[in-house]
């Protein structure tokens, strides 16, 4: 029975963050300002101000090699917070450039519950187009493990897969 509610909960959350995307990202937005408003990357636009539309108003859209910058700081050893509020904690690897070089993605502790969020409603989807596991249900999944490297700060870079397998909270 728990899961079969686990399977319906999961799918009801996703049915709500579709049915009201744009309040949830709205929300997000607001969530993200308040949270790294006095990043050095975002000072410059918004002088530590917190508006949903004066942030998209005033703060171009960019492309890594904008912010490319401030990633190769953080990863050479200076502060998170000249681009995150958060610490970064390690940097997931790009697999796919057009340039052939990885990108650095910087990654906090958050990423580590939003894994939980996307685990859930993943298995809640393959749940019942698949079937529970634990009751006769079969599926087949592939995960790759590519190596580490380590960036001048010390900090692990990694595909998100390696990331998630390796994960030393999944242990706890």
């Amino acid at each position: 029975m728990a899961r079969i509610q686990y399977e319906s909960d999961g799918l009801k959350i996703m049915e709500d963050l579709t049915n009201n995307a744009d309040q949830i990202q709205q929300r997000v937005l607001s969530e993200i300002l308040t949270r790294n408003a006095a990043t050095e990357y975002l000072k410059r636009f918004l002088n530590a101000q917190i508006d949903n539309q004066l942030f998209k108003k005033i703060v171009p859209i960019v492309s890594y090699e904008d912010i490319r910058p401030y990633i190769d700081r953080i990863a050479n050893g200076e502060p998170s917070d000249i681009l995150l509020a958060d610490p970064v904690i390690e940097f997931h690897i790009s697999t796919g450039t057009s340039g052939g070089k990885p990108k650095l993605i910087p990654a906090t502790a958050d990423v580590l519950e939003k894994r939980v969020v996307f685990n859930t409603l993943l298995g809640s989807v393959m749940r019942k187009h698949v079937g529970d596991p634990n009751q006769g249900g079969k599926g087949l999944q592939f995960l790759f493990v590519k190596p580490e490297i380590e960036t001048p700060c010390g900090l692990k870079a990694r595909a998100v897969s390696t990331s998630a397998l390796k994960d030393d909270t999944r242990s706890r």
